[in-house]
């Protein structure tokens, strides 16, 4: 089982249907696959599950008890014991579930800080930080998951920097814009420093620690960008190549001493060709994310009907979502294949 998270503190760069779809597709292609919300906008358990009301939410939730992290890690955050065991909701696939998002997520955000700073000082608080990969982890294996991967929310908050050091990999989606290629810089800093600073808690005295040895590096996802002739446009491609430097320039050699980076052999292998750190480039999904997100699958599940029923063409329609299973298809067997 490997835990995967989908992580970068600029937002709008896809991490949410980039985790839905991969973990679609792990899930397609055999492998039993856990989706993970720990965004507290909750926007990877409206995609999958279809909320159209806050009377809808509350009454799903109150069905489906421990149903998201919050509500399972609670009692440690009260310091009245051990965590709850998570019980993970089915999707419309089969081989695939969902741990459920949670606005008051955010409320823990304040502790965890507090317990990543004076833990030393208040004992109490020791076992705050790795509660949360503790229990993803917990679920995953009295599951029978193969593969976890953690929606993380666009920031460089306590929680985040709990759970990306809870997990065994990483993938950076990004957007061909300025904002992105300056979060690329701005991670070259900030991973190493919250690989320092959780030391401490890698401790298997505490009841709850974090992995003895940190997550690694396994490429970007490039998204969100306009085809022309099957590639990027030109003024995409020119962001792409600026964060592909930035990546290969800033971030990896940052990322190597300290055993957070794969090897660049394993980049070269599995990357799109010319992009050595680059795991996929995802077009635009235009109109076909709207029919998606009305039924709950992936753009490259739905159905011809579907399609038509958004009033689209469907030829054109048909030949771009084959184009994106195809993609989803080969970015899921290079995650396999380096997630290992």
């Amino acid at each position: 089982m490997k835990i995967i998270s989908l992580f970068n503190h600029k937002g709008g760069v896809s991490k949410t249907t980039t985790t839905f779809n991969l973990g679609w597709m792990l899930a397609e292609q055999g492998y039993k696959t856990l989706i993970v919300d720990t965004d507290p906008q909750c926007n990877l358990t409206a995609l999958v599950l279809g909320y159209t009301s806050i009377d809808d939410t509350s009454d799903f939730y109150a069905r489906n008890p421990n149903c998201d992290l919050y509500s399972c890690i609670l009692p440690v955050l009260n310091g009245e014991g051990r965590h709850i065991q998570a019980v993970p909701v089915d999707t419309a696939h089969p081989k695939l579930s969902l741990l459920c998002g949670n606005l008051q997520l955010s409320e823990a955000e304040t502790q965890i800080s507090v317990a990543l700073t004076t833990a030393a000082k208040l004992p109490a608080m020791r076992n705050i930080p790795g509660v949360l990969g503790e229990c993803i982890r917990s679920t995953a294996e009295k599951y029978g998951y193969d593969y976890v991967l953690i929606d993380m929310s666009p920031s460089v908050g306590a929680l985040n920097q709990c759970l990306l050091m809870s997990s065994d990999y990483f993938i950076v989606p990004t957007a061909p814009d300025f904002f992105c290629a300056q979060a690329i810089k701005s991670l070259t800093r900030v991973i190493p420093k919250w690989n320092r600073e959780v030391a401490e808690f890698r401790d298997p005295g505490f009841n709850y620690h974090l992995p003895v040895s940190p997550p690694k590096f396994i490429g970007i996802i490039s998204q969100k960008y306009r085809p022309r002739n099957g590639a990027p446009a030109k003024s995409f491609q020119r962001w792409i190549d600026i964060i592909n430097n930035e990546v290969a320039n800033a971030l990896v050699p940052a990322l190597m001493p300290v055993g957070m980076s794969i090897d660049e052999a394993d980049f070269n292998k599995h990357s799109v060709r010319g992009e050595p750190f680059n795991l996929a480039n995802i077009s635009d999904f235009n109109s076909l994310i709207a029919q998606a997100q009305k039924h709950n699958v992936p753009v490259y599940a739905l159905t011809d009907e579907q399609i038509e029923q958004g009033g689209n063409i469907l030829d054109n329609m048909k030949l771009s979502r084959n184009d994106f299973a195809k993609t989803f298809e080969e970015l899921a067997s290079k995650v396999r294949d380096l997630a290992v």
